[in-house]
């Protein structure tokens, strides 16, 4: 058996059914994974990824592998890990994997390193910490790596800081910032699984909740427009004056963060930011306040100000916290402060991550024809990768849209004719 760190290896059979259950789901995936099983674009390249372990990632995993990729993997969250896939893909798919749900912080970074001893020439992350990894402490692995990806907002944010810094090593293509990633992964599938973990954890009513979205970005429009729907009032708050002024005009009405925290009933935080809801905010929060996160990493909530404002803690139920303050108003911490999605339910549906995964997959295959061309920054997804992911989708939806006819194509492209 490949070498692995998952929770229990006997697991591995309800992890095999859950991920072809997703893969029913992931078409375009699917069309991929047989080219590559035929190209093998990706033979005679190891690649190191740090990415959620769910059903969906499991699927790219294999298309990965299909393409002749040697892949290793570890988490990106220690609370996103779902154990049975994790088995699976070591047990069913010879895939070294290195996540434990529920790992601590010592382990989730022994589980990067992990991955990073196979001596990757790509890298495909969720958040930037095997690039953050190389670069601190693993130097001399650079010289190896020809390439990587990047999943998610946070990332990129991180990766563009690098590159304009002149640190950055390697060529990174933001997936992330590729419209069938963001207008769809961000927007239906962060604004549906988010919606889904406050449920799972709680088994509140969203109906009628003043409900409390931190950040106007595509997570939090689409987290908003969830919450409209199931019948919340829905505040937004923004920092952004443009986004504030989108949110105004979708209908939602906008406030200071201090101001919301005085009526929320339920607050969810989707900035990238730090400490977007403080001490300032819980001081004044009522009684039974539920705080959760949908930004990548657990530092948009004040954790920390929290507990020493509590004098008393206890988990009250899988997933929730409660923090006794010390005037005898609680407040509610789901998921530790971390992605409530994956800590506490599944993650997006499959269909959404069909086309995030779609574009990691043909975005390594254009890093491993096109890397000796590529400067050491942050480059956007290839436009015509985006198109064929989405036209792709819409086939496997039995959606047909129009083509431009000879003239239309000659007006777009022309300066000369006019009306």
């Amino acid at each position: 058996m490949v070498k692995h760190d998952v929770k229990d290896i006997t697991l591995a059979k309800k992890g095999k059914l859950r991920i072809e259950w997703a893969a029913q789901e992931m078409p375009v995936l699917k069309i991929i994974t047989e080219r590559f099983r035929k190209e093998k674009p990706l033979k005679g390249f190891r690649l190191s990824a740090c990415l959620h372990v769910t059903t969906e990632t499991a699927n790219l995993m294999e298309t990965l592998q299909a393409g002749g990729a040697e892949v290793t993997l570890c988490a990106s969250n220690p609370l996103s890990t779902q154990d049975d896939v994790a088995a699976s893909l070591v047990k069913n798919s010879k895939i070294p994997v290195f996540a434990i749900k529920g790992e601590d912080n010592k382990t989730y970074y022994r589980h990067i390193n992990d991955v990073l001893s196979s001596k990757p020439h790509m890298t495909m992350d969720d958040g930037a910490d095997i690039v953050s990894t190389l670069h601190k402490t693993k130097k001399d692995l650079l010289k190896n790596i020809i390439g990587g990806t990047e999943e998610t907002t946070t990332g990129v944010i991180r990766l563009r800081a690098m590159a304009d810094k002149g640190v950055l090593k390697y060529p990174i293509i933001a997936v992330n910032d590729a419209y069938t990633k963001y207008l769809f992964d961000n927007r239906y599938g962060t604004g549906q699984s988010t919606i889904d973990g406050i449920m799972r954890a709680t088994n509140r009513l969203i109906s009628g909740s003043v409900f409390v979205v931190s950040g106007y970005g595509w997570c939090g429009k689409g987290i908003a427009m969830r919450a409209k729907g199931m019948g919340a009032k829905v505040i937004v708050t923004e920092a952004n004056p443009l986004r504030a002024l989108e949110a105004t005009m979708d209908g939602f009405e906008v406030m200071p963060v201090k101001d919301a925290s005085r009526i929320g009933d339920i607050f969810v935080t989707a900035t990238g930011d730090v400490s977007v809801i403080s001490k300032e905010c819980f001081a004044v929060m009522k009684d039974g306040a539920i705080l959760c996160n949908s930004g990548h990493f657990n530092v948009e909530i004040a954790t920390d100000d929290l507990k020493k404002m509590s004098k008393k803690r206890r988990i009250i139920r899988d997933f929730v916290e409660e923090y006794s303050l010390k005037n005898r108003r609680r407040i509610y911490l789901l998921g530790d402060g971390r992605l409530i999605n994956l800590a506490a339910a599944e993650g997006h549906p499959s269909s959404v991550m069909d086309m995030s995964f779609a574009n990691q997959a043909l975005c390594a295959e254009y890093m491993a024809k096109n890397f000796k061309k590529l400067e050491k920054k942050v480059y956007s997804v290839p436009d015509y990768i985006d198109k064929m992911i989405a036209f792709l989708k819409l086939k496997a939806m039995g959606i047909k849209i129009d083509s431009l006819t000879a003239d239309q194509k000659k007006y777009l492209e022309s300066w000369e004719l006019g009306t």
